[in-house]
């Protein structure tokens, strides 16, 4: 019972360490680590899910983790490419983010990519593996993906209900309001920064009732900004990510062209020398027009 002399965390720790020895991680850019960059980690991304992994990995013996993730994926995509690899690799732990790019394309039905959710959480809970399912940001924070709002959370809803059928965790990004901010986000606009992969996987964590060291973190404060500055910044913004993701989407092509999966194998982790994830990291300000994490390319 909690009383006020008895404050409670967000979740109350598990008394016995956590029961996961193989992780394997599916999804596109997001689960990747694309926005967090680290020349030591695979692939030269970290992310929220080697964040994640690393935790996992310093409780229990003999942990190995995967990550199939590829970015700019769509989710048919996805579950072609990566879902009966990852069954393959028997995991007992599997987290899967898909869809994303799929809702913010125009004309695409949430329902319908609810459908192809579902059916793949049927088969990979063919594996007996506990699941983690991820809801879309809410985007109202930022004009660019402000439209795209409404489908997002209509595509949540079919997810929690999807995640309440078949006995999925939800990491819920809708809630977790500490990303909703411009400065947790690459100079790209589309991608978590490292502020914002270590919020989530502070996130994950709570969400799988692991207990951990990671602390909040604390980004710079925006910077002032003439009208004149913003709109310059805008333009360049424009013309060095946002037309080549138009371009991309004109020509069928994706940014996940010719990438492999950067933790193809479940290996064990391993820490770079000198990490310090409870310090604050460098962030480059931003103004207020980034995007949310759906909005990925």
């Amino acid at each position: 019972m909690t009383t006020e002399d008895d404050p409670r965390t967000p979740y109350v720790a598990n008394a016995q360490p956590h029961p996961w020895r193989r992780y394997v991680a599916l999804g596109d850019s997001f689960t990747e680590g694309i926005g967090d960059p680290e020349p030591d980690s695979p692939g030269g991304h970290r992310g929220w899910a080697d964040r994640v992994a690393e935790v996992l990995s310093q409780q229990v013996d003999d942990f190995a983790y995967a990550n199939l993730a590829v970015r700019g994926k769509l989710i048919a995509q996805i579950v072609a490419d990566q879902l009966e690899q990852a069954l393959e690799l028997k995991p007992d732990l599997i987290t899967f983010c898909a869809g994303g790019n799929d809702v913010i394309r125009p004309g695409t039905d949430p329902d319908e990519i609810a459908r192809q959710f579902e059916d793949a959480v049927i088969r990979l809970g063919s594996s007996g593996a506990t699941i983690v399912a991820f809801t879309g940001i809410d985007t109202n924070f930022t004009p660019v993906f402000r439209p795209f709002r409404g489908k997002i959370a209509i595509y949540n809803e079919n997810l929690r209900a999807i995640a309440d059928r078949y006995d999925c965790i939800v990491a819920d990004q809708w809630a977790l309001k500490e990303i909703q901010d411009p400065r947790f986000f690459d100079d790209d606009r589309l991608h978590l920064n490292s502020l914002g992969h270590h919020e989530v996987a502070r996130m994950v964590l709570r969400a799988l009732n692991v207990p951990n060291d990671l602390q909040p973190m604390q980004p710079d404060p925006l910077p002032r900004r003439t009208w004149r500055a913003a709109r310059a910044h805008d333009l360049v913004w424009a013309r060095e990510h946002l037309v080549p993701w138009v371009l991309r989407r004109l020509r069928h092509q994706s940014s996940g062209d010719n990438i492999t999966a950067k933790r193809p194998s479940p290996l064990p982790m391993t820490l770079a020398p000198g990490r310090n994830d409870d310090a604050p990291l460098p962030t480059a300000a931003a103004d207020d027009t980034a995007p949310a994490r759906d909005d990925r390319a």
